[in-house]
């Protein structure tokens, strides 16, 4: 894979339709699977996901490959631009869907109704987090990135990262305890 983004980022450099194509196709779902779990709106996470790839196309030239792999050189532009979209629209949302958090369903019914109701309670916690918190998140958990993955596409150091999801989860924990009582 590391031949084919190498030869990938000098066809796009030599602005080869075939490469933004093959661009498009290969990056692009976990791109806007990003973009969308910040910008909740369809028609504006497509938005956001133009810019995304004409802001990429347009600075392919500053990739740089010690500093990150293209995935993730990628998903710090869509990071940024999701929250600047946010910043100016709205606040963001996560979606989550019930699979992404590892909850499995039990047996009892009275197990998949707790399941299900502690689903809903993490959602509407996820909800009233800032946009930040909620990409650091999403990004952690939802799209396996490491720490120092997140740590470039944030533009932060690891231990910072893993400070702010500790932050993160006791806050979680707060909120879904204070929604209990």
């Amino acid at each position: 894979m590391e031949q084919v983004t190498e030869n990938l980022i000098r066809d796009l450099q030599h602005h080869q339709p075939a490469a933004c194509q093959w661009l498009l196709k290969t990056y692009g779902p976990a791109v806007y699977r990003m973009i969308q779990r910040i910008v909740v709106c369809r028609e504006d996470a497509e938005e956001v996901y133009q810019d995304v790839f004409v802001k990429a196309l347009r600075g392919i030239e500053g990739f740089n490959r010690s500093q990150s792999s293209f995935a993730t050189w990628l998903k710090s532009i869509a990071y940024h631009e999701s929250l600047n979209f946010v910043r100016g629209k709205r606040p963001g949302i996560i979606s989550m869907d019930d699979g992404c958090w590892g909850i499995d369903e039990m047996g009892e019914p009275e197990d998949a109704l707790q399941n299900e109701q502690t689903i809903r309670q993490l959602e509407k916690a996820l909800d009233r987090l800032p946009p930040h918190e909620q990409a650091v998140v999403s990004m952690f958990y939802y799209d396996n990135m490491s720490l120092a993955d997140i740590a470039f596409v944030t533009g932060s150091n690891t231990s910072t990262v893993g400070s702010q999801l500790s932050r993160i989860r006791k806050k979680l924990y707060r909120m879904i305890k204070k929604a209990e009582v």
